[in-house]
């Protein structure tokens, strides 16, 4: 619960069975409202304006916008939006492109539902709850090349946005002094002297679009 209250949920995946068997499971803990359901990304982002849940539980693929796109649209509408991915992918350069473009968390649809439940908790109090399988450390490894990691180029694409150091830390639900520290680790990783060169430097190794303002998974 929040404050007292049932954590309001929002769930988004095209396979309706998925989706309605969802609902039930989740409805039957008395922590949890499902305020809304969506089969595609476009319908997401309009049904979240009218229901605003705690958090949003998201898969990456689907017909239209993926899931990835489609977390861009509600953060668009609200940087604080809380959103959960659960999908079918194991897949250590998903879960890298989740968390980098912004997730809370990454659950793979085969987790308990102990631990599915333990996650929503988790991202409703800020924090960023991953599977704890063989994904995990693959996921979080730093890249070969330059060493960074899938976190790093998170706070990457929030120094593009011009965030300061606390505002990196409320956004990913981590101390300003992790922030600091995350963004000294950038400079030297990519050799550079402020967050300008760095942010320009995100761009030439391909850590970030200049179609968007989303950050793309590191080059492998």
């Amino acid at each position: 619960m929040i404050s007292g209250r049932r954590i309001r949920l929002m769930l988004v995946d095209d396979h309706p069975v998925m989706r309605v068997g969802l609902a039930n499971l989740l409805t039957s803990d008395p922590d949890f409202e499902v305020v809304g359901q969506a089969d595609d990304g476009e319908t997401a982002v309009t049904l979240w304006r009218e229901v605003r849940p705690d958090v949003c539980l998201l898969d990456i693929t689907m017909h239209g916008l993926d899931g990835i796109a489609t977390m861009q649209r509600l953060r668009e509408i609200d940087r604080s939006a809380k959103v959960l991915i659960l999908t079918s992918s194991d897949s250590a350069a998903d879960v890298a492109w989740a968390l980098s473009a912004g997730a809370n968390g990454y659950m793979t649809k085969n987790v308990s539902h102990e631990e599915l439940f333990a996650a929503i908790r988790e991202v409703a109090r800020g924090g960023t709850p991953v599977s704890r399988d063989r994904i995990v450390d693959a996921a979080l490894a730093p890249t070969e090349s330059t060493g960074i990691t899938p976190r790093e180029v998170e706070v990457l694409g929030l120094l593009r946005e011009g965030f300061s150091n606390a505002e990196i830390a409320r956004l990913l639900g981590i101390s300003t002094h992790t922030a600091k520290a995350h963004v000294a680790a950038l400079l030297a990783k990519l050799d550079v002297a402020d967050r300008a060169e760095a942010v320009a430097r995100g761009f030439d190794l391909g850590f970030l679009s200049r179609r968007s303002s989303q950050p793309v998974p590191p080059r492998r």
